[in-house]
């Protein structure tokens, strides 16, 4: 029988991940975001919407892949994390990172949500991290992006 405390935490991690709660939704964050407004950064704010957006899918993916994929190697740390540019070269570009976010967080999802992955193990190729302080790490990372998100759509007028 599944231990039924596991099966709880799991259900709170997907939850949490997945935006529930005090956090908000990726997508809720950026359907009313015009296309013109992609690539513009508000005064006094570092980021645009998709430097953001970009950072977002890298990160999470780097994390996604230390997971699960002993051979993965992170991005270099800051410069790879951020796009060059703050606007993306093209709508194709923009569609591309949300799918790949989205595909991404539904790999992690699947990951949490599995009952044969062993959160409280260490991950073998790391320095004491578990899939447990993964998720975690993602699911914070993720709601402070999200909500700068938030923020520079309301300093670009964009949001209510």
């Amino acid at each position: 029988m599944p231990d039924k405390r596991d099966q709880h935490l799991r259900q709170n991690l997907v939850y949490l991940i997945a935006g529930g709660g005090a956090h908000t939704k990726f997508d809720d964050v950026l359907k009313n975001l015009p296309p013109r407004l992609r690539g513009n950064k508000p005064a006094n704010f570092p980021h645009s919407p998709w430097m953001l957006l970009e950072h977002l899918r890298i990160a999470q993916r780097d994390i996604l892949e230390f997971s699960r994929n002993r051979k993965h190697k992170s991005p270099n740390w800051p410069e790879d994390y951020w796009p060059k540019s703050p606007a993306p070269p093209n709508a194709a570009a923009w569609t591309k990172s949300i799918r790949q976010f989205r595909a991404d967080q539904k790999a992690m999802l699947n990951l949490v949500a599995n009952p044969k992955t062993d959160l409280f193990a260490k991950i073998p190729w790391g320095d004491g991290q578990t899939i447990l302080r993964e998720a975690l790490l993602l699911a914070d990372h993720n709601a402070y992006h999200l909500a700068q998100l938030v923020d520079v759509s309301r300093l670009l007028g964009a949001w209510d």
